[in-house]
């Protein structure tokens, strides 16, 4: 412990018993950055010397417009932008854990953890309504990545070898996901990690999160589905593409059994989880917009079974294609809307938010050790 440490506890000798506690085990959120290098016992002494420093360069970050402002800056968080359902002492310890001071750093993993927390609070607390026109405007939104790999699939065909042609055009992927994540939309398997956050801390019921899945689920189809009908329709009358073509593209995403099926969509479910962790973690939009491109490039690149991209593309060829039966298409639906779930909720939400706990348990275990040595100190 430090020199400065010391004297803080010396000088609270004559406190209560009651206030000592306090003091030691909810450290105050401090006004400037040099109480919090203090009262952290993760930080390092220097840092302490030039804190006045780090907060001058912050500032001159922000002025200058090259990081965007996050959500909600961890430093200056407050017990009323925590759950009321944690107890003042979790949320003291919650906000020392998560305290992300330095912009020109990355996000501290507690600092992204408690963000997303945050937001997904903000989600359950929106009407449904709200919720509905914003899952619905995702599905529309995702539907132009399947138009342009549709678009560029039957050009390439036509040139070089059709498996050749399916990879360069599912390049495309990202386009759709871009404008969903960029524009906020609620799309489901970027927000399945994210809306289960809050039942796993206990902050909100399991019917609760049941109903806002339905609720973003149905907008996603339902909005999809109208895509695939007008949209798709339109490029068929434009010549853009052939039925042909979108049977071709419906059988490389159902010529699989289910249960391959099924683990594409779990992998796919990881992997845009990890997507919406990234968005967080990231501090300025080109970032964020790079990390979208690689993951979701990723899951096109290799085929991988998402739910509400997919529902567009086995929707378009039930609708104009000649292969695919209302059978087929549900059962899809199904398969793979389980398997996103269970990939974005276990490999995501649950793991990252089991290690978020053992570090506030970390950090309870100290305070309980200063507390304990303060006192021998004084008796």
């Amino acid at each position: 412990m430090s020199q400065d440490t010391e004297h803080d506890h010396d000088s609270q000798a004559n406190l209560s018993d009651s206030e000592r506690l306090s003091v030691n085990t909810t450290p105050p959120m401090p006004k400037d950055n040099h109480t919090l290098e203090e009262s952290s016992p993760s930080k390092n002494i220097e840092v302490d010397k030039d804190a006045d420093d780090t907060t001058d360069s912050h500032a001159n970050e922000t002025s200058d417009g090259d990081v965007d402002e996050p959500i909600k800056a961890t430093e200056d968080l407050e017990n009323d932008d925590l759950p009321k359902e944690i107890s003042d002492e979790d949320k003291e310890t919650i906000k020392k854990v998560a305290s992300d001071d330095n912009l020109s750093q990355a996000k501290s993993y507690a600092s992204i953890l408690v963000e997303q927390v945050i937001h997904a609070k903000e989600t359950f607390e929106r009407s449904l309504g709200s919720l509905f026109t914003s899952a619905f405007t995702a599905g529309l939104e995702i539907g132009i990545s399947f138009f342009m790999i549709l678009s560029a699939f039957a050009l390439l065909n036509d040139v070089i070898p059709s498996r050749y042609a399916m990879v360069l055009s599912s390049l495309l992927y990202p386009i759709g996901f871009i404008i969903v994540v960029i524009g906020q939309s609620l799309l489901f398997t970027e927000q399945t990690s994210l809306l289960s956050l809050p039942v796993l801390n206990k902050i909100e019921p399991l019917h609760k999160l049941l109903r806002l899945w339905g609720i973003v689920i149905a907008g996603n189809i339902v909005g999809g589905c109208i895509f695939a009908a007008l949209m798709i329709g339109l490029g068929l009358h434009m010549h853009l593409f052939t039925d042909h073509a979108i049977d071709v593209y419906a059988e490389h995403i159902l010529g699989f059994e289910w249960w391959v099926i099924f683990g594409s969509a779990v992998l796919a479910g990881w992997m845009m989880g990890v997507a919406a962790w990234l968005v967080t973690s990231a501090r300025d939009t080109l970032s964020r917009i790079v990390l979208v491109t690689l993951i979701t490039g990723s899951i096109g690149f290799l085929g991988l079974h998402h739910s509400i991209v997919g529902n567009i593309e086995v929707f378009s060829a039930l609708l104009y294609g000649n292969t695919v039966s209302l059978w087929r298409y549900l059962v899809f639906l199904v398969v793979v809307l389980v398997g996103n779930t269970v990939g974005g909720v276990v490999f995501v939400a649950v793991l990252k938010n089991r290690t978020f706990l053992f570090e506030i348990e970390k950090v309870k275990e100290q305070a309980a050790e200063a507390r304990a040595k303060m006192d021998r100190r004084r008796f």
